[in-house]
C-alpha cells in the first residue's frame, strides 16, 4: 500500500472513533432527558437518515471534487452537529447534522480507494480500513463509556482549561473531547494526495441526479454479482446498527450491567469484527468472495443464542464469535460490491448507491426494533426473531446467488477492468 492510502486510515479512524463516542454522549444525555427507550435506536435513525436523502446527490459532489477535500468539509459539518449540543439542541436533531457530515463522507472514503488502488488489492484494503474502523468503535465505545461514567467526566472537570470555555458539566466535558477528535481527523483529511481522478461535468439539476441515481442502483441490482454483493452488505449494516441496540438492552436485561459497562460489550463484538476482517483479508482472493455467504447464515443462528446466556463470563466469547463472523464475510462482499462498481460506473456513484441501500436497511430495521420495544416485546423473542430474520436473508441470497450460477458463471466477471 502506498503511503496516501496510511493518510486515508489515519483519517477515517479518527472520524469513526468521534462518530461512535458520540453515539455514547447522546445516549447519555437522552438518558439524562428522562427520554422513552424507545428514542434511543432513534438516535442512530437519525443519524442515518441523510444517507437516504441525499444518496442521489452526495455521489456527483464526491466525484466532482478532490475526495481528500471532500472529507474534510464533511468532518467541519461533525463539528457544527457536535457543537450544537452545547446550545442544548436535543439529541436527536444534533446527531441527525453530524448524521448529514457522515453522508457526504462516505462515498469519498470509499470511492477513493478505486481510484488509488488495483482490483486485486481492494480486498486487503478493505480488510484494513474495515479492521480500522472496527477498532475505532472499539476505542470510539469505550471512550464514550468513559466520557459519560462519573469517574471519566470527573476527571475531566478537574482540568481548569475547560471552565475557561464555559464548559462545566459532564456533557459538555464529553462533547468537547469529540470535537477535538473531528478536528484531528480533518486535519489528517488535508493531508490525503489528490489521485487526479476527476469525473467531468457532474450534473447539477436535482430530479436529473435522482434520475441517474436511480439508474445506477438499477444497474448494480441488475449486475449478477452486484447484486449478490449489495444485498450481503445492505443486511450487514442493518443488522449490525440494531444488534448494537439490542446488546446494550440484552446487558441491562440479562447481565445487569450499567451504560458505561455495557458499552465494553460493544467493544467486544468490535473485536471480534476486527479478527473476522484481518482473517478474511489474508485468506479470500477477490475471485473467492462469495463462498464466505455461509458465514452469515451462520452468524444468524448464532445470535439467537444469547437468550441462554446471563453469565458476562459467556457473554464475553459469544459476542466475540458474533463479530468474528461478520467481519470474514462483510469484508469480501463489501470489495467485491466496490470492484463491480467501479466497472459499472464510477467511484463516487456506486458508494452512494451501497450507502442508500444499507442505510435504507438501518432505518428499516431499527424502526421495526423501535416499534417491538414500544409494545413491551419480551427482549429474547426479539433477539430469536432477529437472529432468524438474519439467518433467512442470508440463505434466500445464497440459493439466489447459485441460480444466478446455473444461469450464467457471473465469477468470471471478476477482476475485469473497467469498459
Amino acid at each position: 500500500m502506498n503511503r496516501g492510502f496510511y493518510t486515508i486510515m489515519a483519517a477515517q479512524f479518527f472520524s469513526s472513533l468521534a462518530d461512535n463516542a458520540l453515539l455514547f454522549v447522546a445516549i447519555s444525555l437522552l438518558v439524562a432527558m428522562d427520554a422513552p427507550a424507545s428514542l434511543t435506536p432513534l438516535l442512530k435513525l437519525s443519524f442515518v437518515l441523510f444517507y437516504v436523502l441525499l444518496a442521489a446527490f452526495v455521489g456527483a459532489f464526491a466525484d466532482a471534487l478532490n475526495k481528500g477535500r471532500v472529507m474534510f468539509i464533511a468532518n467541519i459539518i461533525k463539528v457544527f452537529g457536535c457543537a450544537l449540543m452545547f446550545f442544548t439542541v436535543h439529541p436527536l436533531i444534533s446527531y441527525a447534522v453530524v448524521g448529514f457530515g457522515a453522508a457526504v463522507y462516505s462515498p469519498a472514503k470509499y470511492g477513493i480507494l478505486t481510484e488509488l488502488l488495483p482490483p486485486e488489492k481492494l480486498v486487503p484494503a478493505n480488510g484494513w480500513i474495515e479492521g480500522l474502523t472496527v477498532m475505532s468503535i472499539i476505542f470510539g465505545t469505550v471512550l464514550g463509556g468513559t466520557l459519560v461514567s462519573p469517574r471519566g467526566s470527573g476527571f475531566l472537570l478537574s482540568f481548569d482549561l475547560l471552565p475557561r470555555f464555559g464548559i462545566d458539566t459532564p456533557a459538555e466535558a464529553a462533547m468537547a473531547v469529540v470535537v477535538a477528535i473531528y478536528i484531528l481527523a480533518a486535519i489528517f483529511n488535508l493531508r490525503i494526495p489528490d489521485t487526479g481522478a476527476r469525473y467531468e461535468h457532474q450534473e447539477r439539476n436535482p430530479i436529473k441526479l435522482i434520475t441517474d441515481f436511480a439508474n445506477c442502483s438499477a444497474t448494480l441490482w441488475r449486475d449478477k454479482l452486484g447484486q449478490i454483493s449489495l444485498a450481503v452488505t445492505t443486511l450487514f449494516w442493518g443488522a449490525g446498527a440494531t444488534l448494537q441496540f439490542i446488546v446494550l438492552k440484552w446487558a441491562e436485561a440479562s447481565l445487569g450491567l450499567p451504560l458505561d459497562q455495557a458499552t465494553n460489550l460493544i467493544g467486544v463484538v468490535a473485536i471480534g469484527v476486527a479478527l473476522g476482517a484481518a482473517m478474511a483479508a489474508r485468506m479470500i482472493p477477490l475471485r473467492k468472495s462469495l463462498t464466505v455467504i455461509p458465514m452469515g447464515i451462520i452468524m444468524g443462528l448464532v445470535v439467537t443464542s444469547m437468550v441462554f446466556v446471563t453469565s458476562v463470563t459467556l457473554a464475553y466469547p459469544l459476542l466475540a464469535f458474533i463479530g468474528f463472523l461478520s467481519g470474514f464475510f462483510v469484508v469480501p462482499m463489501n470489495a467485491l460490491l466496490q470492484h463491480r462498481g467501479h466497472v459499472l460506473m464510477s467511484a463516487g456513484h456506486s458508494i452512494a448507491v451501497q450507502n442508500f441501500n444499507e442505510n435504507l436497511s438501518i432505518l428499516t430495521m431499527l424502526a421495526a426494533y423501535a416499534v417491538m420495544i414500544t409494545l413491551n416485546l419480551d427482549l429474547n423473542i426479539i433477539i430469536v426473531i432477529f437472529g432468524l430474520s438474519v439467518a433467512g436473508i442470508m440463505l434466500l441470497i445464497q440459493r439466489r446467488h447459485l441460480m444466478n450460477q446455473r444461469e450464467h458463471d457471473s465469477l468470471g466477471l471478476i477482476g475485469e477492468g473497467k469498459h
